[in-house]
């Protein structure tokens, strides 16, 4: 059954279909194309239980459902993964 899954990454969002039986790891390759990094610079975390997503793992196993909202970051020069920052629109809300 497919599905499709938001993987966001600061102020992007790809649109990913899927399907429930697939790995993490078959995600990455996916966006691999589109975000010009290898899987192993790739770290997925399902933003409704900050989980790191297991590359071995099907989403489906690791309670990722259809429209949900996956972070994605990438490995930095340091050798460390990025902070997950996603945009939110009240971040452009200002209260005087």
């Amino acid at each position: 059954m497919a599905m499709y899954i938001r993987v966001k990454r600061n102020k992007t969002t790809y649109f990913i279909q899927c399907d429930p039986t697939e790995t993490a790891l078959n995600i990455k390759q996916k966006l691999h194309a589109l975000v010009d990094q290898p899987p192993d610079n790739q770290r997925l975390t399902l933003v409704a239980t900050n989980d790191v997503l297991d590359d071995s793992k099907t989403l489906a196993d690791q309670k990722v459902e259809n429209d949900a909202i996956v972070a994605l970051s990438v490995r930095k020069d340091d050798n460390e993964f990025e902070e997950v920052y996603i945009a939110r629109p009240e971040d452009f809300t200002s209260f005087s």
